[in-house]
């Protein structure tokens, strides 16, 4: 069974998000995901300052198994990337939530939040 914290947001693609004490967003992929696709073998992230639309691609992450793309669950400008996974991108597989997430936005338009699956449905979704 994946973990799935209750406090986090997700999206269908299997990203999650957190609402930081800032106003920013945190942004990675969730247990499930990182456990569908295997070992990670490198993560490209977006640049600091590029501005992303909801369901945007973001970025790319490649594992022993497939690639698949990073979607960014909501809208907002990138102010912070996980620079650690460039060396350590196995930190997605071992941390998925805490040491290693993928980037942080400064929303644009922080009602999409709203719009975000909660913790149960995203369960449901998985299930």
């Amino acid at each position: 069974m994946s973990l799935v914290l209750k406090h986090l947001k997700y999206v269908e693609s299997h990203e999650w998000i957190r609402k930081e004490d800032d106003g920013t967003v945190t942004i990675g992929i969730t247990d499930h995901a990182q456990d569908l696709l295997g070992d990670i073998v490198f993560v490209e992230l977006p640049e600091i300052g590029t501005e992303l639309a909801k369901d945007d691609q973001a970025g790319v992450v490649e594992s022993v198994k497939a690639a698949s793309d990073i979607y960014a669950p909501i809208s907002g400008k990138v102010v912070a990337i996980n620079e650690n996974l460039e060396a350590s991108p196995d930190l997605v597989n071992t941390s998925p939530y805490e040491e290693g997430w993928f980037f942080v936005l400064e929303p644009t338009n922080p009602s999409e939040m709203d719009k975000l699956l909660s913790a149960e449905v995203y369960e449901q979704e998985i299930a």
